[in-house]
């Protein structure tokens, strides 16, 4: 039995760290929560029947690793886990008699920020727990976080970066394609925090709450987390929400949130309890991984018996088929929920999934529906081999750990549908009265086969003036916003053709490296185009093999046919900074912001990074003598730091 069970062990720390691995460092997931507590749950109990701890168990492994593309910094004081409880009345116990402060468990990432004189001098992600990311310039984007604080001594406090379910849901609509959208506002605000590019932090409205005061000179008179959180309000940081709480009160404090969170837009996972005597906590001290002075309380999920009806199966533009399941209306949470995403084919493998199967459904965080687990597990779904679409055949590829299915037909409806869509969009050729389902119903009809045939509707007059939802007024705007798109430039047309990996950004750097001529781009070769800032190996082949495929150049040809391009020169007299590379960081006195600037940079042909390397000319930053991880990195490597005064002095 012991060794049955210590097999077992090992198969939970790899199961589970295989899923913390893509769910904190690669922003996926391959299994659903409730599916990773389950087994977080077995491995505890197992570990405390058999006494023995793996050396990389999750119960003593903190987090995840830092990526290496930020630098990293080891925390001052160990940043750990809180042990968890779905009982109420366990919580109830817990307080001892004592007074407690009950706040969100916000579902975000956490940020110890630093504070010298009155500033803002330093962020760095939780990471591992001993090890986090430096993240200070985008720390200074945040919404509501203060850059300058009336306390002017050395303050280090923790809090919470998240971003709003509605944030959350503006950015996804803006994404065309259904597999690059985000799968939770927790996803997406990992990525805007941990970005190279604080530019791209600045537009996702990322928020800090404030929970935890660590270090202040001074403030040894604060006896109560509640005089804490009384003082951080008074620096100007928002708090998460808490109320103090007491054996009598606890349970009908927790009911208060529970009806809240319903409405509440920032995304919560569960609540904090804290005892309110600091003194009283600290004497409690620590085990290996958690503090005893506080625990996290995680919902009960609330779960609903049902039976899977069937599975759907959406094709998308790049040919991934994301699984829907379909399964008995049931209410959850206030609301009747029939369908969830399984996301992907492993996890479709992992429930064991077959049609009539018996299946529990919940509301991750009590929003999202997914599959909880699977009663039946009858296994006999079958992965489709054909496209849903277009019937030709599909393939299962497999990238990290995770398998998702594709249809190989390059003229599938679905991906015609969804470039046409990406074509029309702002951002490219800008066409307004185009939408996705206007579009399908043009293709169905036979009116487009390819891109130029966009700019020949007018031939279908009187066939759709006639169509639902169209008339004379309706088909004349349309004609004026298809002239309208005819006149655009290079970068749009780029953008629209749907090259893997080439956003608006990349469009805009190609033109500005090849001269805004076509020609030359779609004669350059892998090793050319990989020269291109942001461009590497990866999305060089890519640019390559779609200027390679004869039947899209003819595509192509017969577009810029329909065109005007405007015509559009790089300035050669003014490249007074061709070649050379610069990195700006803090805040500006000259220049509105650092876009201004590196507007300016880039119009003389230089360029603006977002990290500290050998190939950099200066760093450019107000604070020269900062002890910020760019301002050492650059004294590392001998490049020399301007204020943006001495910048344009030297250089403009």
């Amino acid at each position: 039995m012991e060794e049955t069970n210590r097999n077992r062990m090992k198969e939970l720390v790899e199961v589970l760290n295989r899923a913390a691995k893509a769910y904190y460092a690669q922003d996926t997931e391959i299994m659903s929560n409730y599916e990773y507590d389950r087994l977080y749950d077995e491995l505890v109990e197992l570990e405390k029947i058999t006494g023995v701890i793996l050396a990389n168990s999750p119960t003593v492994q903190v987090g995840y690793e830092a990526v290496e593309e930020l630098p990293k910094e080891r925390h001052e004081r160990p940043m750990l886990s809180l042990a968890k409880t779905k009982s109420r009345e366990e919580l109830q116990d817990w307080l001892n008699g004592k007074e407690g402060v009950l706040s969100w468990k916000l579902d975000g990432l956490t940020i110890v920020l630093t504070y010298v004189e009155g500033k803002l001098v330093k962020a760095v992600t939780r990471g591992n727990g001993e090890v986090g990311e430096v993240i200070t310039n985008n720390a200074r984007v945040f919404q509501n976080v203060p850059l300058s604080i009336p306390y002017r001594g050395e303050m280090i406090l923790r809090g919470e970066a998240v971003i709003s379910y509605k944030e959350f849901e503006r950015i996804n609509s803006k994404i065309e394609e259904a597999e690059a959208k985000y799968k939770n506002p927790r996803n997406l605000c990992s990525g805007s925090v941990r970005q190279l590019n604080n530019e791209i932090t600045a537009g996702r409205n990322v928020r800090f709450y404030a929970f935890s005061l660590v270090r202040a000179e001074g403030t040894d008179n604060m006896l109560l987390r509640s005089e804490q959180f009384a003082f951080l309000k008074e620096q100007g940081f928002d708090v998460v929400e808490h109320s103090i709480v007491d054996p009598d009160t606890i349970l009908g404090e927790i009911e208060s949130f529970e009806n809240k969170i319903q409405t509440y837009d920032i995304p919560s996972d569960g609540l904090v309890l804290t005892y309110n005597d600091i003194a009283y906590g600290q004497s409690l001290g620590r085990t290996a991984k958690f503090p005893r002075d506080s625990i996290a309380f995680k919902w009960a999920d609330e779960l609903r018996e049902t039976v899977l009806l069937k599975m759907e199966w959406s094709a998308s533009r790049t040919g991934l088929i994301n699984p829907v399941a379909v399964f008995e209306p049931v209410e959850l949470e206030g609301t009747t929920v029939s369908r969830a995403s399984v996301h992907n084919i492993s996890i479709v493998r992992g429930l064991k999934l077959g049609i009539g199967d018996r299946i529990t459904v919940y509301k991750a965080n009590m929003i999202i529906p997914q599959i909880a687990e699977n009663l039946t597990q009858s296994d006999t779904l079958e992965i489709p081999f054909a496209c849903p679409v277009c019937g030709q055949p599909t393939q299962i590829r497999q990238v990290n750990d995770v398998q998702s299915l594709y249809c190989n037909n390059p003229e599938c409806d679905a991906k015609k549908i969804k470039s046409f869509t990406l074509f029309v969009s702002r951002d490219a050729l800008n066409v307004d009265g185009l939408s996705e389902s206007t579009l399908e119903k043009f293709l169905a009809r036979g009116f487009l086969h390819e891109f130029a045939d966009l700019f020949r509707l007018g031939q279908y007059e009187e066939e759709i003036t006639q169509m639902e939802g169209f008339g004379e007024k309706s088909y004349r705007n349309l004609m004026e916003s298809i002239e309208r798109a005819r006149h655009t430039t290079l970068a749009r047309v780029l953008y629209g053709l749907g090259i893997d990996n080439v956003g608006v950004a990349n469009a805009k750097l190609l033109c500005r490296h090849f001269r805004f001529s076509l020609d030359a781009i779609r004669q350059a070769e892998v090793e050319e185009l990989s020269n291109v800032d942001g461009v590497g190996e990866v999305i060089a082949a890519g640019i390559y093999d779609f200027f390679h495929q004869p039947d899209k150049m003819k595509q192509l040809d017969r577009l810029l046919q329909e065109l005007q391009l405007a015509e559009e020169t790089v300035e050669e007299e003014g490249q007074t900074l061709a070649g050379m590379s610069f990195v700006i960081t803090g805040s500006l006195e000259y220049y509105e912001n650092r876009n201004a600037l590196k507007a300016t940079i880039e119009a003389r042909g230089g360029k603006v990074t977002g990290s500290v390397t050998g190939k950099t000319v200066c760093l450019i930053n107000n604070d020269t003598a900062s002890q910020s991880s760019k301002n050492k990195k650059a004294k590392e490597l001998g490049v020399r730091i301007l204020s943006e005064k001495s910048f344009m002095e030297e250089y403009l």
